[in-house]
């Protein structure tokens, strides 16, 4: 019998397809489960759920450190904000993808299959990569049988198919942010329950006191934080706690998603945004102004392109290239002031600041400030003759 490797998380899409690959598709199926940082009881249960529907082999694959070290610190350095928020789901799929199919090689598997539905972004995300690193079929159940939720739990119930839980919230976690999207968070009009929350404290019961943060960088990746240096997955965890208790990073937006639809999202990404936040204030420092922006468009452009499952884009690499070139200088520290959902710089040092403190300062005699009088009187001088020849006009 083919083989197919199936990427499993163990929730309801996932397991699902199990079964569906076996009897629609007469498949033996392989299931895989990429951990990037999601609650290790969600790992230890698709391990559990795998074992409870008899599949052929389960393996389990740590990239916690990779998706840190290879995925995520790009995302940091280019400050990679999608209509606002910092991308976690869509920065982690291109790694899952790429270890799927490094199983799928070592089983001499005929497939790789996926529990994406025909809605999302996912389904891109996978098959992007999956296509342009590898020649395996594609195959997504959920979405070729065009399966609604309610259809998928009564056709687990129907086929005794073990779930962890009957809601229908889609959550996506993993060290970077949380996802969830489903049920009543479909209709904007819906407050979001606060049990949808895990990471991050409300404004109201946040902490009493304003809490200061230092954040150390090194050429644009965050290495120590209140003076602790630690590798950068355990950075992330520590920013993670330290800004949720500060109600840091509850976002609740109209996405555009990539077939077009507009979908109300909800996203925890406390850490992500406070090292995002002090990366942009050590930016400002350092930073021509010319490079700012430049950055900014980068930014915005680096951000669309993982978004949209285009990570493998040659564009992207060669944006690392411009990117990398221009974090050479952003080290130093940035002290981050949180406050019941607030969060501004409080100071910032680092020996490239392009800062120079006695030629800003008002105390300065070494400058004669008259020198400038040439300067100001040809400033604006295409639009102050513009001006005259306006006035003679009328």
């Amino acid at each position: 019998m083919d083989k197919v490797i199936l990427a499993f998380s163990g929730g309801l899409d996932t397991t699902v397809c199990v079964k569906l690959l076996e009897e629609n598709y007469n498949l033996e199926v392989i299931t895989v489960c990429v951990d990037v940082g999601q609650p290790k009881k969600e790992v230890e249960k698709a391990e559990e759920v795998a074992k409870q529907l008899n599949v052929k082999k389960h393996y389990t694959i740590d990239g916690k450190n990779e998706f840190a070290n290879d995925y995520i610190a790009k995302g940091i350095k280019a400050n990679a904000l999608y209509e606002g928020y910092p991308l976690s789901t869509a920065i982690a799929r291109p790694l899952i993808a790429m270890k799927i199919i490094e199983i799928a090689e070592k089983e001499n598997a005929l497939a790789i299959a996926h529990g994406c539905t025909g809605k999302g972004n996912d389904q891109f995300r996978f098959e992007a990569v999956i296509r342009s690193m590898s020649n395996f079929k594609i195959i997504a159940p959920i979405r070729e049988l065009n399966l609604t939720r309610t259809e998928e739990l009564d056709y687990a119930k129907k086929h005794n198919i073990p779930l962890s839980s009957d809601k229908l919230y889609s959550i996506d976690e993993n060290i970077w942010g949380r996802s969830i999207e489903g049920d009543i968070l479909e209709n904007p009009a819906n407050e979001p329950p606060e049990e949808i929350y895990e990471w991050t404290a409300t404004g109201e019961n946040a902490n009493e006191a304003p809490e200061k943060v230092a954040i150390e960088f090194e050429k644009g990746i965050p290495v120590a934080i209140n003076g602790k240096t630690m590798s950068l997955l355990d950075l992330i965890g520590v920013a993670n706690e330290i800004a949720g208790k500060n109600g840091i990073g509850r976002i609740d937006t109209i996405e555009n998603r990539m077939i077009g639809l507009k979908s109300r999202e909800i996203y925890e990404v406390p850490g992500a945004i406070l090292l995002i936040k002090s990366h942009q204030a050590l930016e400002e420092l350092v930073l021509t102004k010319d490079e700012l922006l430049f950055a900014e468009f980068m930014s915005t452009k680096y951000a669309d392109l993982a978004y949209t499952a285009l990570w493998h884009e040659p564009l992207r690499e060669d944006m690392d290239q411009a990117i990398d070139h221009m974090q050479r200088r952003v080290s130093g520290k940035v002290v981050m002031k949180l406050f019941k959902g607030s969060i501004i710089p409080l100071s910032r040092k680092s020996e490239y600041s392009l800062h120079d403190i006695e030629h800003v300062s008002f105390e300065d005699k070494e400058n004669d400030q008259k020198e400038v009088e040439g300067m100001i009187k040809h400033h604006g001088l295409q639009a102050n003759i513009y001006q005259k020849l306006n006035r003679k006009e009328s």
